[in-house]
């Protein structure tokens, strides 16, 4: 019952811990508000609490029968068994008083002291028996909560198989390196992010993307940790470790939800704080009017805030932990908060609504040049370049079987072009802004469907490279959802108003920006924010940093760049868009249910009040419709709790013929 819940860093399950992951120890510290809670641990079921509840109801029948009544007036056993019982609400009372606060712990504490100067003893101890039961129940929903994260812990291996000097040896999974080949049995979890060398298989990793069917793995394929090798035997290169991995972010994200403090929650605590004066302050004036000192104490116990202030932080936690679960990393509660008040949504184009691997569809050499001297010229120019387009130029130059080589002085201009010099040649290829800006004298470009890549050599402009993106699947899905959610959505990008506006009309986009430059993407964002709007932007690459830094909410897709993905606040596993579309969803339904609470409260606590100022409601009836409530609220907010998934022993797996998943 108290204010506000508190949440200690629990340790994991027995045999795992956070720190295997790297997380626990390195996780960047997070302010918090010292004194958002009472220092009860809500961890779950706790014996001596269960015994100091059966204490109290054991008491209360005895004084129900009059055992053992040496004062007329006083009774031994209800006084002694309220202050034994009662004790972990008068320790956080005397804390609230010292500290200034008022709490719930601090008003109970006021009523049962009432209902014992009059003699209440019965009384007395039945609210007491109530709130010490109340706190058992909050603490096992609360607890449920909190083992997300090792339920989670228990998807990740603590051993690996990995080829050392030609031999398979049996490792600490601690122990293992970049770049180590890692075997994956049939019926094993993978312990490392990492590619498929060899082998053939199905992959259950519905924990990690959320996927209902397994997914088929062969040379190439990505896999993740803590996903389940279903079938057939797999070799893999480690690519990330720990707390780097797919499944350590998971829970590193988790992690930080517990700590974090969204605005609404910080609401939700002083919504509580107002709830306790109020209801001190009804208590009051009901005694002033009546004279019923019963009532009065009704009124009290009978207003309660439990709901909103642990029913907040769950609902915030159980979201994150279920958005996660369905493929989308939020870095912090604040984020969430804004996701559920989403205005826009800016979409980059390439890497984003588009498969972000383009293909050159047209080579245009200029009189006097081949396409073989243009495009000798734009792959080896590019070949240290890490831009999409970029690498589709040197891959069509590879497969055409054009030579190539390093380009020196290579520099790099976001969102412009590349320069470099090949074989003592000063070459430039990007937009054409950016060759004229050089004193290049590019001719009129034609319109195309794709993106165009202006070259020249030596100062001379020797031709244009079109090139194209195909439209991911469910991009059209997604945009629809959003703006089915009421969602403005909106195209910016750096390509050529031709190339945006075809993939605007294939994902049914209406409005769009082209001919971006970075700085531009992020006026545009800035300007919709100074207006008060909820955005979010997401992107893929080094050019969408900015802006992704700049939005209400930035939000990276998985296999974009690093630099995206650090500076977003929503990392989505993958690029499947359908992703944030969910994670969007959770997010409104996480504020709708806050706000639940709230009302839910507000309501409960006036009519409340009201009925037992007028003395209809005695204590013993005020006191359970206090807990009901309470409880009732936080039951509300634990529908977000993901649902509780634990690992299948091997031999209950199914087993997955060649070719069907």
């Amino acid at each position: 019952m108290s204010l506000v819940v508190e949440n200690p860093r629990k340790s994991s399950a027995p045999g795992h811990s956070t720190a295997q992951l790297g997380i626990a120890d390195h996780s960047p510290e997070i302010e918090r508000d010292d004194h958002d809670g009472h220092g009860h641990e809500h961890g779950g079921f706790e014996w001596l609490d269960a015994a100091r509840v059966l204490f109290v109801a054991l008491a209360a029948a005895a004084v129900w029968f009059h055992l053992w009544e040496p004062f007329h007036r006083v009774s031994v056993i209800g006084l002694a068994a309220t202050l034994i019982g009662g004790y972990p609400i008068f320790k956080e009372a005397l804390e609230n008083i010292i500290e200034r606060r008022m709490t719930m712990e601090l008003s109970m504490t006021i009523a049962l002291v009432a209902a014992l100067a009059i003699g209440e003893f019965f009384t007395a101890l039945v609210i007491t028996g109530f709130v010490l039961a109340a706190e058992i129940l909050e603490g096992m929903t609360v607890g449920r909560g909190r083992r997300a994260i090792q339920d989670m812990l228990d998807f990740l291996p603590q051993t690996a198989s990995v080829l050392r000097n030609g031999e398979v040896v049996e490792v600490a999974t601690q122990s293992l390196t970049p770049g180590e080949i890692v075997m994956i049995r049939p019926g094993s979890r993978i312990p490392v992010d990492g590619q498929v060398v060899s082998g053939h298989s199905f992959v259950e990793q519905a924990a990690i993307t959320g996927e209902p069917m397994p997914s088929e793995k062969a040379a190439g394929s990505q896999v993740y940790a803590g996903t389940m090798n279903q079938a057939g035997a797999l070799q893999v290169r480690t690519e990330r470790l720990g707390k780097e991995t797919t499944f350590g972010k998971i829970i590193e994200a988790v992690e930080r939800a517990e700590h974090s403090r969204a605005p609404i929650q910080k609401m939700a605590d002083r919504l509580a704080g107002y709830l306790v004066y109020f209801a001190l302050g009804a208590a009051l004036l009901t005694f002033f009017i009546t004279q019923n000192i019963r009532s009065t104490i009704s009124v009290v116990i009978v207003a309660g805030a439990c709901g909103i202030a642990a029913g907040t932080p769950l609902a915030i936690l159980g979201a994150i932990g279920r958005a996660a679960r369905h493929g989308a990393i939020i870095k912090g509660g604040i984020y969430l908060e804004a996701l559920g008040q989403l205005d826009t949504v800016f979409f980059d184009k390439t890497g984003t609504l588009t498969l972000g691997t383009p293909t050159v569809t047209e080579v245009e050499p200029t009189a006097g040049n081949t396409v073989e001297t243009l495009l000798r010229a734009a792959a080896s120019a590019e070949r240290g370049s890490e831009h999409p387009l970029g690498k589709a130029i040197v891959r069509y130059a590879t497969e055409l079987g054009v030579a190539t080589e390093e380009p020196a002085g290579f520099r790099y201009e976001i969102g412009r072009g590349i320069s470099a010099f090949v074989d003592r040649e000063h070459v430039i290829a990007g937009r054409q802004t950016f060759l004229e800006s050089l004193g290049v004298v590019v001719p009129p470009d034609r319109m195309s469907n794709g993106t165009t890549v202006h070259v020249a050599s030596s100062g001379q402009y020797i031709g244009r490279i079109s090139i194209a993106d195909a439209v991911r699947t469910n991009a059209s899905a997604a945009v629809r959802a959003l703006e089915n959610m009421k969602i403005r959505v909106i195209l910016l990008t750096g390509d050529t108003s031709a190339a945006a506006l075809a993939v605007a009309n294939q994902v049914g986009i209406f409005r769009l920006r082209a001919d971006l430059l970075p700085e531009a993407k992020v006026a545009e964002i800035t300007e919709r924010t100074r207006r008060g709007e909820v955005v979010a932007m997401i992107g893929d690459g080094i050019n969408d940093a900015p802006a992704l830094s700049e939005a209400t909410v930035g939000v990276a897709m998985g296999a974009g760049t690093d630099v995206a993905r650090e500076s977003a606040d929503v990392v989505l596993i993958g690029n499947d868009l359908m992703k944030f579309v969910e994670t969007v969803r959770i997010a409104r339904n996480c504020r709708r249910i806050i706000f639940e609470n709230f009302y839910g409260t507000l309501i409960v606590d006036i009519i409340g009040i009201g009925l037992a100022a007028a003395g209809l409601l005695n204590p013993l009836l005020a006191a359970f419709i206090h807990v009901a409530s309470e409880l009732t609220f936080i039951a509300n907010s634990t529908r977000l709790l993901p649902p509780k998934q634990r690992p299948k022993p091997a031999d209950a797996l199914i087993a997955v013929s060649e070719g069907q998943p």
